[in-house]
């Protein structure tokens, strides 16, 4: 039973856009999780992987060892396979002083109906530690997904983190994402969101950065493009909370039909020295790219497709 749930996993983890291979690889960190058990958990040197099963999920403790410096991205699947459920992902990273560490996750449910997947994660970055996360969902095409990750993330002196979080192929259904970061001096903390509506699909985007160090930096991006009669609103909010802190909240929406589209970003200064700006733009496709393509033989809705994707990319 297992070897076949793997097999299934592994089968909806490609769909996503992950590579199978690297979950079957000795070489490389990797975690398998379908519903609540635990199907996979390879450990490396300096990274020790710990999961727990839970009545409706996991909970995970990923600590990377002082210094360590992965050879390779770890790899993460969190799928559920049949069409209800519900999946509550409980992660906690600790990036210990000066280590580097990249992960790539994919969420993967292919045959959704009625299912929820909640995540809360605690992750802590080191004193000149890296980390980088990349998470790319794929909920099927009915719509039936609804997804709440939510993130609180701490980065001390001289650490980095960049996250990227992109549900771009298939629907959405119901999409409740909030990340809050708070960033120590010199730190670095960038937080990128992609993602693309149809149908009657939900989008909510809570991205929020303080800055609360000498010289922290930090950029909130999101590019987001709603179509049919999906809605979107993405909130995001930096604070310039110490001397010389640098930051920037960057959206671009795309709104196509009967969709609705909108853009709040906060910007909030507690310090003369610290520098905070934001940008946002909602409109429909570049007309002239549009003309462009359709000179070149698309009809209209693949050509507004692929500038889409052009901007998601």
């Amino acid at each position: 039973m297992i070897t076949s749930d793997f097999e299934a996993i592994l089968k909806a983890y490609e769909r996503s856009g992950g590579d199978p291979q690297f979950l079957k690889s000795p070489q490389v960190a990797s975690l398998v999780i379908s519903g609540n058990r635990v199907l996979g958990a390879n450990q490396v040197p300096g990274v020790q992987i710990i999961p727990e099963e839970l009545e409706h999920g996991v909970r995970v403790k990923v600590i990377v060892e002082p210094g360590a410096r992965l050879g390779a991205p770890a790899h993460l699947c969190f799928g559920v396979i049949p069409a209800e459920g519900l999946q509550e992902i409980l992660p906690e990273f600790d990036i210990g002083e000066g280590a580097r560490a990249e992960f790539i996750a994919h969420c993967t449910f292919p045959n959704a109906v009625n299912v929820r997947h909640l995540m809360e994660a605690r992750i802590h970055v080191g004193k000149n530690a890296t980390m980088r996360y990349s998470e790319t969902h794929y909920h099927g095409e009915g719509g039936g997904v609804e997804v709440i990750p939510k993130a609180q993330v701490t980065v001390d002196e001289g650490g980095r983190y960049s996250s990227e979080f992109a549900l771009t192929t298939g629907r959405v259904g119901k999409l409740d994402f909030d990340y809050q970061v708070d960033v120590a001096a010199r730190g670095v903390a960038e937080l990128t969101t992609k993602a693309y509506g149809h149908g009657d699909d939900a989008i909510s985007v809570k991205e929020t950065i303080r800055l609360n160090g000498e010289g922290a930096r930090g950029l909130a991006k999101a590019r987001i493009a709603v179509r049919d009669r999906a809605t979107s609103e993405v909130r995001g909010t930096t604070e310039g909370n110490a001397p010389f802190a640098r930051g920037h909240v960057d959206c671009i929406e795309v709104v196509r039909d009967q969709a609705v589209a909108r853009a709040i970003p906060v910007v909030s200064v507690r310090d003369d020295r610290a520098y905070v700006t934001h940008e946002a733009a909602i409109g429909t496709v570049d007309k002239k790219e549009l003309e462009t393509l359709m000179a070149r033989g698309l009809d209209e809705e693949r050509a507004v497709d692929v500038i889409i994707r052009g901007m998601l990319q």
